[in-house]
């Protein structure tokens, strides 16, 4: 009987401490070509919890899946900026910018 109610309690705890959740959430992020895709969708999944990272070069939309538990978008965000994109959350830094190559530069 106690090996019964230690082994339910190590099942709960357990079942507990996995319960990690998942978050979808999108986040707009400029950019312009394919090369941007690329970079930008690395970027977002460098994040540790990130497990998708979609960017759709006509809408500017970053789609996101991730664990909450280890990232947040604000995380992401970041990332992202810091190679060069601003997001609606973030400006990039101007010398990330500016060692962009010129066909992933948008702003005007």
């Amino acid at each position: 009987m106690k090996k019964t109610i230690l082994l339910l309690a190590v099942i709960i705890l357990t079942a507990g401490g996995a319960a990690a959740k998942d978050t979808n959430a999108s986040l707009r992020v400029q950019g312009k070509c394919n090369m941007c895709k690329t970079k930008i969708e690395k970027a977002a999944k460098a994040v540790e919890g990130v497990s998708v990272a979609e960017w759709n070069k006509e809408t500017k939309v970053l789609r996101l899946r991730f664990d909450d538990s280890k990232a947040k978008l604000d995380n992401i965000s970041q990332a992202v900026a810091k190679i060069g994109y601003d997001t609606d959350k973030d400006k990039a830094p101007d010398e990330a910018y500016s060692a962009m190559p010129n066909c992933c530069k948008y702003r005007e």
